[in-house]
């Protein structure tokens, strides 16, 4: 483990020049290097697989050479696992792949809203999705989360990823490596609200009236109010209930969207969660459209 230095860390450690340096490195000890050198902590995972191979998992994560040393030197082909979120600067959206379905359609919707455009780099994985990587926003904490129906989880604080070069076997020994496959060129990367797109990938169900909720004709400014006097755990529901009876009464969804999202800061949701959840109910009054939005797909980068 000679090989691996530990200098000082740059400000932006998840830049192209990594991007482009993982996608050449040839063993996991130059990667870890890699990683090190840009202050990353790291941690072991089973070879071939992702379970962590140290007894607290990415609690253990160091980037701390005389740490990290000893375990790849124990562990020479040990796959890399990296803690997201602020310990790492880094959070990802994991667009899964799986017998049962695919995220990529999700995905797409959700940058057809304009929820997942930041990315700064993307990693293909084994079962052919997609990691899209978003540098972390300093002092906010988004935890981690799965929406299983619609195949992508985010990886957030509490959470962790497998790196390139990293490779992981099915049961039959078949598999693929973490391969790293575009690097953002035509915008500036930038966080992910992974509230707002949890918001949009799962948006509340309807749901009957609360026992102190305004009556169902109730007029805005009152729906407003009840609106910002939500708590936690019945916030996004409530604000989606409010929309939903807007949406009853004719309001546009300007008009809406103008007013309930303020009462939905008050409440404590961001206020792109707050727009997101207000659209959810009227997508849900309004036929789908197909979208205007050309672009390439991120399904198509890297094939």
């Amino acid at each position: 483990m000679s090989t691996v230095q530990m200098p000082a860390a740059p400000a932006y450690r998840w830049g192209p020049e990594l991007h482009e340096a993982l996608a050449i490195a040839s063993t996991r000890l130059d990667a870890v290097s890699l990683l090190l050198s840009r202050g990353i902590p790291v941690f072991p995972c089973v070879p071939g697989g992702k379970i962590p191979l140290t007894a607290h998992g990415f609690h253990d994560a160091s980037s701390d050479i005389s740490q990290v040393g000893p375990w790849w030197t124990r562990w020479p082909e040990a796959n890399i696992g990296v803690p997201t979120g602020e310990r790492s600067g880094v959070d990802v959206v994991d667009v899964d792949v799986h017998p049962t379905g695919s995220g990529f359609a999700a995905f797409e919707r959700a940058r057809s809203e304009g929820l997942v455009d930041g990315w700064s780099w993307l990693v293909r994985t084994p079962s052919g999705g997609v990691h899209a990587y978003y540098p972390s926003e300093p002092g906010r904490e988004q935890r981690s989360w799965q929406v299983p129906g619609k195949h992508i989880d985010f990886r957030g604080d509490g959470g962790y990823i497998v790196v390139p070069p990293s490779a992981v076997a099915d049961a039959d020994g078949c598999g693929g490596v973490y391969r790293s496959i575009a690097v953002a060129a035509h915008h500036e990367p930038a966080p992910v609200d992974a509230r707002a797109l949890r918001a949009f990938l799962d948006p509340p169900k309807p749901m009957a009236r609360p026992i102190d909720a305004p009556s169902v004709d109730a007029g805005p400014e009152r729906l407003a109010a009840w609106v910002a006097s939500r708590t936690e755990g019945g916030r996004n529901a409530g604000l989606f209930w409010a929309a939903c009876r807007m949406v009853e009464q004719g309001r546009d969804f300007p008009t809406t969207a103008a007013l309930l999202s303020r009462a939905g800061c008050e409440a404590g949701l961001s206020e792109r969660e707050s727009i997101t959840t207000i659209r959810s109910a009227y997508r849900a009054a309004t036929p789908a459209r197909p979208s205007a939005d050309r672009s390439v797909s991120v399904e198509a980068v890297g094939r």
